[in-house]
């Protein structure tokens, strides 16, 4: 039938090329073995510099992946959750939060836990997605700080951090990493989530 308007052409790219199709998701029992190859390439390059070599050597994905099932399966708290980022269907990152353990934050602090996007995946946003979502969740936990634990030596993370809005607030600490009684240390980052 004639008519006199014209039409958008819907299936057209669009100026600026394809947009990925990027989400962050609430993370399934399923997604226990992505999210531990996730997080063994994050972790081991993140301590390259750091860790004995035998210790690097036991970041490994079916053993992280382990740990986040049985998590995922029965989680410590209900204010314990895993994201994801995802890159279409596969899972690129990943972060987890939950009420932070610090004895000045008791009960008001929510902490992330671990966080991590994939080395290959990085520059796509990701981080920042998983970051928002982090806040969102813990902000709708009722917690009204978010904490952050940092290695120091971390200068990319502590980067992005900073311009995400977090602070260091003076806190570290000393981790034991190996049997040897090896330690890393790590500094807090906070931020304000706004009254709970």
């Amino acid at each position: 039938m004639p008519h006199d308007h014209a039409h958008e052409h819907l299936h057209e790219p669009q100026p600026g090329g394809i947009v990925a199709d990027a989400s962050v998701r609430l993370a399934r029992v399923s997604d226990a073995p992505a999210v531990g190859l996730v997080q063994a390439a994050v972790w081991r390059e993140s301590y390259a510099d750091v860790l004995p070599a035998e210790v690097l050597r036991q970041f490994e994905g079916p053993a992280f992946a382990r740990v986040w099932r049985d998590s995922l399966a029965s989680a410590p708290t209900p204010q314990h959750r895993l994201l994801v980022a995802c890159a279409g269907e596969q899972v690129v990152g990943f972060v987890a939060v939950g009420p932070s353990a610090d004895p000045d934050g008791a009960g008001t602090s929510g902490e992330v836990l671990a966080m991590g996007v994939h080395p290959e995946a990085r520059g796509a946003g990701h981080g920042s997605r998983l970051l928002n979502a982090a806040v969102d969740t813990l902000r709708g936990g009722g917690f009204g700080r978010m904490v952050i634990w940092l290695l120091q030596e971390d200068e990319g993370g502590r980067e992005f951090l900073l311009a995400s809005g977090l602070a260091p607030d003076g806190a570290w600490r000393d981790r034991v990493v190996d049997a040897d009684g090896g330690t890393v240390r790590e500094v807090r980052l906070v931020a304000d989530l706004g009254a709970p």
